[in-house]
């Protein structure tokens, strides 16, 4: 959306202050494993779905982390699941393949000129070929690895749920560096903080609840910045960083708050305390924040808060924008909202919920649920 109509929005909703908060959604099921009533096609079509996790006896809440990534050459989707299993799906909903890992994942995989960098809950990252599934190299790194891998130059990085970030040669899998921090003594959330990589700087959070900006070459730091806010546990910096053209980072401790931060010096513009934010979205001049329990919308300029949505109990994770409606998974469903109004739309739950993010391609996006089904739906935009 263009500068000058997210400013005429910004000026309506002001005058409309917290949304939704408080209306309920309709919940709408799926043609498997659910007898709710089926979502309006004006929002999405189920376009086919296979099961990929073999059910197990008396399993309390399973929960699926990991975002489905997609190879845009073969068409295949690559799905991480809690069995420890890499899959690649073909377009139709067919597996091709399946490998076999030691542990379940927290985390999605990311895929680069076809080949899938598999961060393992095995300590293990993989490159697979994503067309056949077939081992490259593996890097062992001995902690469970729990962001999804992003591409700094000739280099992958991927964190761990011990504080350490790796970067490992692109080609070869060998060790190029690594940054630790100390976790602290106190309890923490559990979460890690995907790296951000932007003109040649790494930004990345920890969980003694420092935000740090790294050199992407070496991985030195350039500068490190407390956002505990003065607590003593829960200090986790777990968001992913996001930036915007301004040269602004926002990032949340979840005891700290929400922070706009200068990338270059990392001197704090702007701060909002509200505790217990997990995930965070940047698009224009709008930040959504999602946690525990809500869902808010910032303006980045000034940390102005436009709406907040409650999801009451509900902890929500990463959202997605796509055909005009930001789609928050907060274990029960995927929540439908109105990203302009806060206003909640309409929720699916395609069997135990949705922990993962949607991935989105074009007007089709991919459904990991929380049972191990893959669901591919068709995106019609929300109704207008």
């Amino acid at each position: 959306m263009k500068r000058r109509a997210w400013r005429q929005w910004v000026a309506g909703v002001g005058a409309v202050g917290l949304l939704g908060a408080c209306h309920s959604v309709p919940l709408h099921g799926n043609p498997v494993s659910s007898e709710l009533r089926q979502p309006p096609a004006d929002f999405f079509e189920v376009g086919w779905w296979t099961p990929l996790v073999e059910p197990i006896s008396w399993e309390y809440a399973p929960r699926e982390f990991a975002a489905p990534a997609v190879d845009p050459d073969s068409g295949r989707v690559i799905t991480l699941t809690r069995d420890g299993f890499v899959r690649g799906v073909a377009p139709g909903g067919k597996v091709a393949w399946a490998f076999k890992t030691g542990n379940r994942f927290s985390a999605g995989a990311l895929v680069h000129e076809g080949i899938a960098y598999v961060p393992g809950g095995d300590g293990v990252l993989y490159a697979l070929d994503a067309r056949k599934g077939e081992l490259k190299w593996k890097y062992e790194a001995g902690e469970s690895l729990a962001t999804t891998p992003v591409l700094a130059g000739s280099r992958v990085l991927v964190a761990s749920e011990s504080d350490t970030l790796f970067a490992v040669d692109l080609e070869t899998g060998k060790w190029a560096w690594q940054y630790r921090r100390d976790p602290p003594s106190g309890f923490t959330i559990h979460g890690v903080s995907t790296p951000l990589v932007k003109d040649g700087a790494v930004y990345v959070g920890f969980a003694d609840g420092y935000l740090v900006a790294l050199d992407a070459e070496g991985g030195t730091a350039k500068w490190e910045k407390s956002l505990a806010g003065g607590a003593t546990e829960f200090l986790d910096v777990d968001t992913p960083p996001v930036a915007d053209d301004a040269g602004r980072l926002y990032v949340a401790s979840y005891q700290g708050g929400l922070y706009a931060l200068s990338a270059e010096s990392g001197d704090v513009e702007w701060s909002s305390s509200v505790a217990g934010l997990t995930s965070l979205l940047a698009r224009g001049e709008i930040v959504f924040a999602v946690g525990d329990g809500r869902v808010d919308a910032y303006l980045g300029e000034t940390g102005r808060l436009l709406w907040s949505h409650s999801l009451g109990e509900r902890a929500g994770r990463a959202p997605v924008l796509a055909r005009g409606m930001l789609i928050v998974p907060n274990q029960r469903a995927l929540l439908f909202m109105d990203p302009q109004t806060g206003q909640a739309r309409m929720a699916w739950n395609p069997g135990e919920g949705v922990s993962a993010a949607p991935r989105v391609e074009g007007s089709t996006a991919y459904v990991l649920s929380n049972n191990g089904y893959l669901y591919s739906l068709q995106l019609h935009g929300g109704g207008g």
